[in-house]
């Protein structure tokens, strides 16, 4: 995000942040507008904001007249104005489309090509703020002498890589993409950061985006001139490793080589997954303080509408000689 003050004497200003996932678009274009929203949210999050007071501008791009366009279109609008928005209580006051996203040509053999582009939604958000010097950066501190790193997952361990980066670079391009499943868990998001920030607790702040975790906490250690270790153990959990192994016939027989491959699969899908979230630096000694404002959001059914409604993925973070060791805990 972007972050500018209002005046030369004061600490009021401006955020302004960007958001959009236009690759989902062409499997879910709901998805892709709800993710668009969420990831301008996030964005500006690094800055202290209050929801409300955020207005979004919605740049729509669509093929209209191709087939099934017009109808993604329409999905896509209704699932961001009439349904996401008001749940947030955030508003879209300006915009503009672009609504003959298609090229066509003739080669030398006088064949016809087009290419078609799926609808995309660029949101711009934009906020004032009363005093932008509580803004975080991605830049990890090695000042400290011991920190953690958060991970608040709001994709509650889904990990679907529909149209994620990994996909493309493999030429692929998947099924089942990330989404905004509740619009309750992105407001306790925001809330929950705000009350670690007003409290002193936040370091470091990035949202999870293009490139999954990797990326980020990647980016984040650009930014701060540190290396990371990452053991991602606890994020690759899937039954108890009991009553899911005792079989000894069959294809069971070979359990050890399957949980070797499911679990290089399941690691792929822990680093590379663009589920929404946020990466969050606190002191070590700040943790439990940290915790017992996460925990309420994640766990108790009077914040969101069901328990277990936000997951939180931990990462606690030693820093040796320049070198950050994570130990993910769920």
């Amino acid at each position: 995000c972007g972050v500018t003050l209002a005046d030369f004497k004061g600490f009021a200003g401006e955020v302004m942040a960007l958001g959009e996932r236009s690759p989902i678009a062409s499997l879910n274009a709901p998805a892709s507008g709800r993710m668009a929203v969420a990831e301008a949210v996030l964005n500006a999050l690094a800055a202290p904001i209050d929801l409300e007071k955020i207005k979004l501008s919605a740049n729509w791009m669509a093929a209209c007249g191709e087939a099934y366009e017009d109808a993604a279109l329409y999905h896509t609008v209704q699932a961001v104005g009439m349904a996401l928005c008001p749940a947030l209580n955030v508003s879209i006051p300006v915009g503009k489309d672009s609504l003959s996203m298609r090229t066509q040509w003739q080669d030398d053999k006088q064949q016809d090509h087009k290419v078609v582009s799926p609808v995309s939604l660029i949101v711009t958000a934009f906020a004032s703020i009363d005093d932008v010097r509580t803004t975080l950066t991605p830049q990890l501190n090695r000042d400290e002498v011991d920190t953690s790193l958060l991970l608040v997952d709001l994709g509650r361990g889904r990990m679907r890589m529909g149209a994620s980066m990994l996909a493309q670079v493999l030429n692929q391009t998947g099924d089942i993409t990330p989404d905004l499943d509740n619009a309750n868990d992105l407001v306790a998001t925001v809330h929950a950061v705000n009350a670690m920030r007003d409290e002193g607790l936040l370091i470091a702040y990035h949202d999870r985006s293009d490139g999954g975790l990797l990326a980020t906490v990647c980016e984040m250690a650009f930014a701060g001139n540190v290396g990371v270790a990452l053991n991602i153990d606890m994020l690759l959990l899937e039954g108890d490793g009991i009553s899911d192994s005792k079989m000894d016939v069959g294809d069971s027989k070979n359990w050890a080589q399957q949980v070797s491959a499911r679990r290089q699969e399941q690691s792929i899908k822990a680093l590379f997954n663009e589920e929404l979230g946020v990466v969050l630096q606190v002191a070590t000694h700040h943790r439990d303080q940290a915790f017992a404002i996460l925990r309420p959001v994640a766990y108790t059914p009077l914040t969101l509408p069901t328990i277990n409604s936000l997951e939180i993925s931990v990462v606690a973070v030693a820093l040796h000689n320049n070198r950050i060791s994570i130990l993910a805990v769920h």
